[in-house]
């Protein structure tokens, strides 16, 4: 049996309001699929020939750019094109929905539109690159009912979704979905087959007030701890898993890597339980954060946290050239930074942040990020700031007052007065 692991995975507030004054929002529901044997390979092929088209426009647009005019082809240009495409690839191109291709060509833009934001902003660049059968594994219809229908009756035991040239596909709907469905896409994990949709509701009624208002400190040692003193423990799912994904690995390593079409039956299993093992990981990590985000809301009105930039957090350090001998370099750390780096990936503060903002939002409750810097330094009594105060990982001595306590609570503490300063200057 393939267990029902399905949860929505985002929730964002349109801002215009109805004559009456009810605010909407948009959530996503996600659904495992059922299809039968033929729809499976419709789907492979409804994915590998999206693929196809990314591709082909991908390399229009580079050779437009490599020829002398230095030409920029745009969406609507390659969108325009789409009628001779289907027309001169009835098998391939043909026989699925325009408007799903129209978003797979959106999906390069987007790809282009923040290639160019980030040369503009000095970041890495990263340009689009082509994608394998196997790394494209999502496409979108951008409206139900065109190329798509979402068939959910009250009193049919049996839901059912339907996809242009794949046909009703059979879906395991294990809650209702509320509103109007806007969006379906289909997605690829794995053997498993899942439908995305996101329907437009009204805001819920929020929860009672709780009288109560909370600073959160995240970290390694354990994954939250509050300002009332109370610590969340850090599952560490990554770490728990990492032997059987060493033997895994090793077990994959044995085969030289092929394309998709080539593998051995051996070959693919090992494939297979190597992924299988990661989305296990991915799934409890994200049950994790689901728990301990409702149970913050469900407990206060009010949740402070550190504003965390993630990505710098887990950079690996520069390397260090040696200037006594040309091309030999300096340690630099670079093996325990990378301890860390596995870490803070393994603790998901990013996905647990943002689960948290959208649980927050359906609540009514307010969240507020501050500035992280020196909150495990500050001494919440005298206000003394100084690297001294933190003495070792956990523990807070107060060089000016000589308060002592446990520095994550400390900072727990600090980020929650931070975040009532900003809450009170937002509201003046």
């Amino acid at each position: 049996m393939v267990p029902n692991v399905v949860t929505y995975t985002k929730c964002s507030r349109i801002e215009e309001l109805d004559p009456k004054g009810v605010g909407w929002m948009i959530r996503a529901y996600k659904f495992l699929m059922r299809p039968t044997v033929g729809q499976q390979a419709a789907l492979g092929e409804m994915l590998r020939d999206h693929c196809s088209l990314y591709n082909g426009a991908l390399q229009e647009r580079r050779e437009a750019w490599r020829h002398p005019s230095k030409t920029s082809v745009k969406y609507g240009q390659q969108s325009g094109q789409l009628k001779d495409i289907r027309a001169f690839d009835p098998e391939r191109q043909g026989r699925w929905s325009f408007s799903s291709q129209q978003a797979t060509l959106r999906r390069l833009d987007k790809a282009f539109q923040a290639f160019f934001r980030r040369v503009k902003a000095g970041e890495a660049p990263g340009y689009p690159r082509f994608r394998g059968v196997n790394w494209f594994d999502t496409v979108n219809f951008p409206k139900d009912g065109d190329g798509c229908r979402w068939d959910s009756t009250p009193h049919d035991p049996v839901t059912r979704v339907r996809f242009q040239g794949v046909g009703h596909v059979k879906v395991n709907q294990h809650r209702a979905v509320v509103g109007k469905v806007k969006t379906v896409s289909v997605k690829r994990e794995g053997r498993k087959w899942f439908v995305v949709l996101t329907a437009e509701q009204t805001q819920p009624e929020p929860l009672p007030k709780a009288g109560s208002v909370v600073g959160v400190d995240l970290g390694i040692a354990s994954f939250l701890t509050t300002s009332g003193g109370e610590h969340v423990p850090n599952p560490r799912r990554a770490r728990r898993a990492a032997a059987k994904l060493e033997a895994a690995q090793r077990a994959l390593s044995r085969y030289p890597r092929r394309k998709a079409k080539n593998r051995t039956a051996n070959h693919q299993r090992a494939v297979e339980r190597v992924a299988a093992l990661h989305g296990k990981v991915r799934r409890q990590r994200l049950d994790h954060a689901h728990k301990t985000a409702l149970t913050l809301v469900r407990r206060h009105d009010v949740i402070a946290h550190e504003d965390l930039k993630i990505r710098n957090m887990s950079k690996a350090p520069a390397p260090k050239p040696d200037p006594e001998q040309p091309g030999s370099f300096l340690p630099n750390g670079a093996a325990s930074k990378a301890g860390l780096n596995r870490s803070i990936a393994d603790a998901g503060w990013g996905v647990f942040l943002a689960i948290l903002n959208s649980k927050a939002e359906s609540a009514g409750r307010e969240v507020i990020a501050v500035d992280p810097r020196n909150t495990s330094r500050t001494c919440p009594e005298c206000g003394h700031t100084a690297k001294e105060n933190r003495p070792t990982q956990e523990k807070f001595r107060c060089t000016a007052c000589g308060l002592v306590a446990h520095a994550d609570v400390v900072g727990a503490t600090n980020v929650l007065r931070a975040g009532l300063v900003r809450r009170d200057a937002n509201q003046a």
